[in-house]
């Protein structure tokens, strides 16, 4: 903390002020032209400022002295002290390491001794006061929730009193518990009156039907059996007055067998007295209607204890919700009350126990260190080494040209098929370049090569009987059309029949394997005829830079192609470079293989990289070609 720093300040200042034999340096120019008296002033003014723990800043310039530039030019400044000090834990322990590195051991020993000190009194004093402040602040608090507990407390006692509720938890169960009970001896009641009423109603369906067993012996019946027995008692008189005749005694068995028949049957029709079975329904029947009284008796008495018993509950009802609010204010109160009083106990507690700092090793002078000139030059050296590394490898990164067939693959992300050296314009006679026989090693650099890349194209050609190859480049002036030259000579040189469709390049007419300037592919396209003077047959393009498509049709070019395929071995065409992107796509119309030319040292630049891309996805493209390579002296 600055405060911290600045109490440290004061005591340098103040010791070498004191003393000024022993002083730790060297007295400053400002500090040194103080006489006497000016140095006792100044010792008071920096003595109060550490009684006080004031905060010494730019303003302390203002008076007669200087205190804060004093301070400063004995190197006890605030910045120079932070940047000398070294505080850490040693070994994650909990012991607090102070070091500080000064031309003086007495006055880092002191420097260390003192920050200590002064840090160990003013923490305990500010952990004290703010302890002390805070005791202050939670007795404060704790007596404010006690207050607010006991007056919880109360109004729920005093509630529960006046309502006359002891445990309406408890009793509000107890009345919903009876209320349960006699509901269910309600619904027992009913279910007896109904199932009593169901049997009342039976029995009398009984008594009304037609069942011998209750309603056996039918006064037909009977009339029938005292009708018989009349008639017998007749035939018996008719038999004794008549003198026992045979037929009043046949008259008389007759009646005699049927009034058998008819009591032998009205016996077993009715086995069980119907009068008895008849009198026990009857006494059922009032039974049950005398049970039916006394259940609907005892039903209004349920009813009524169940309409007192929920008017009582719901008397409760209201009393319930007030007593929660009490009871979880009251509740609220209390935990609140309960921790204020843990942080007062806490608070009181870390009071009583104090802060355990103390220095455990004061700071001792100590050896010089050895001396770091080594290093520093050793440093210095090697600070020099890598400025100027970074500076080449930033070079390097910065500069885009393109040197080498590997960096132009990269660039381009296809292959590089060829490298050619670049041909000053003064040499430009392919024919004196293939027959030089002086020794001129950039003559043979060129042809050989040249025959690696023709080596290149011929493989790729062969695989597939192609024999137009499109030659293109990105730009003007990168030795496309020299290069087609080279190219048609280099097969000539094969013994294969070339013809090469080209912008005109001055040559010199040879007798033989020479370049024939002696026709035009415009005119070619309209009379179709060919007229080979050698190996080599030259087709110079218009000038005039005029459409294919304007001339001919696609129908009469792709004819005029045929023709020329059968007549020759290779076709070569220069085709206009990517930049005039309307004729070069023309022309690429009719090519089966394409390779492009690319300047050493030339970059590709964003517009630049479409057309790349589109060379790229041309059917037939084998890859760049790296041309005017500078031989290295």
């Amino acid at each position: 903390m600055k405060k911290v720093l600045n109490n440290l300040s004061y005591n340098l200042i103040l010791h070498d002020l004191e003393n000024p034999k022993i002083s730790f340096r060297k007295y400053s120019e400002s500090l040194d032209s103080l006489n006497a008296a000016d140095r006792n002033v100044v010792i008071d003014l920096y003595r109060k400022k550490l009684q006080s723990n004031a905060i010494l800043t730019l303003a302390d310039n203002n008076g007669k002295y200087k205190l804060y530039s004093l301070v400063s030019s004995m190197g006890y400044g605030e910045d120079l002290l932070k940047k000398g000090i070294e505080i850490s834990h040693a070994d994650n322990s909990d012991y607090i390491n102070i070091a500080y590195e000064s031309e003086n051991p007495d006055l880092s020993a002191y420097l260390v001794n003192t920050l200590a000190t002064n840090f160990i009194q003013n923490y305990s004093r500010e952990v004290s006061t703010n302890r002390n402040s805070s005791n202050v602040l939670l007795d404060s608090l704790l007596k404010q929730k006690e207050i607010v507990m006991n007056d919880k407390n109360a109004a729920l006692s005093s509630f529960k009193r006046n309502k006359g509720v002891l445990n309406l938890d408890e009793q509000s169960a107890a009345v919903y518990g009876q209320i349960t009970t006699y509901e269910a001896q309600r619904s027992e009641t009913i279910r007896q009156i109904q199932s009593s009423q169901g049997a009342i109603a039976e029995i009398n369906r009984k008594l009304r039907g037609a069942d011998p067993n209750i309603n056996g012996s039918s006064r037909a019946d009977n009339r029938e059996i005292v009708r018989l027995k009349s008639e017998l008692q007749s035939a018996n008189s008719a038999l004794l007055d008549n003198g026992f005749k045979a037929s009043d005694q046949k008259k008389v068995d007759s009646i005699t067998k049927i009034l058998q028949v008819k009591s032998n049957q009205n016996i077993d029709e009715n086995v069980y007295d119907p009068k008895t079975s008849k009198q026990a329904l009857f006494t059922q029947k009032t039974n049950l209607e005398i049970a039916i009284q006394q259940a609907k008796s005892s039903m209004q008495s349920i009813d009524a204890q169940l309409a007192s018993l929920r008017a009582k509950y719901s008397g409760m009802v209201p009393f319930d919700a007030d007593i929660q609010n009490y009871q979880r204010e009251a509740d609220l109160a209390t935990k609140e009350y309960m921790t204020a009083l843990d942080q007062y106990n806490q608070s009181r507690g870390g009071q009583i126990n104090g802060l355990n700092m103390q220095i455990e090793q004061i700071g001792l002078p100590g050896n010089p260190e050895p001396s770091k000139r080594i290093i520093y030059l050793a440093g210095s050296g090697f600070g020099s080494f890598a400025l100027c590394l970074g500076f080449v490898i930033v070079m390097f990164l910065l500069d885009d040209k393109i040197l080498t067939g590997q960096q132009l693959a990269i660039a381009t992300k296809s292959k590089t098929i060829g490298i050619l050296n670049k041909i000053e314009n003064n040499e430009r006679r392919i024919r004196e370049i293939w027959s030089d026989t002086t020794g001129n090693v950039n003559f043979e650099l060129y042809r050989d090569m040249l025959r690696s890349l023709r080596f290149e194209i011929n493989n790729a050609m062969d695989a597939d009987d192609s024999k137009i190859l499109g030659i293109t480049s990105l730009g003007n002036d990168v030795g496309k059309t020299f290069t087609a030259y080279s190219l048609a000579y280099a097969f000539a040189m094969t013994g294969k029949k070339v013809l090469l469709i080209a912008d005109e390049l001055p040559v010199v007419k040879s007798d033989i394997k020479g370049l024939i300037k002696s026709l035009n592919f415009q005119t070619f396209l309209i009379k179709k005829e060919i007229h080979t003077e050698d190996l080599i047959t030259v087709m110079n393009k218009s000038a005039a830079r005029e459409s294919l498509l304007e001339v001919q049709s696609i129908k009469s070019l792709k004819a005029g192609f045929d023709i020329l395929k059968d007549e020759f071995d290779v076709i070569l065409v220069d085709v206009n470079n990517l930049r005039d992107m309307n004729l070069a796509k023309e022309w690429l119309l009719f090519t089966e293989k394409n390779i492009a030319v690319f300047e050493y040292g030339a970059t590709i630049s964003e517009t630049d990289k479409e057309y790349v891309d589109y060379i790229k996805k041309t059917p037939g493209f084998l890859g760049w070609v790296l041309n005017k390579i500078q031989l290295q002296n």
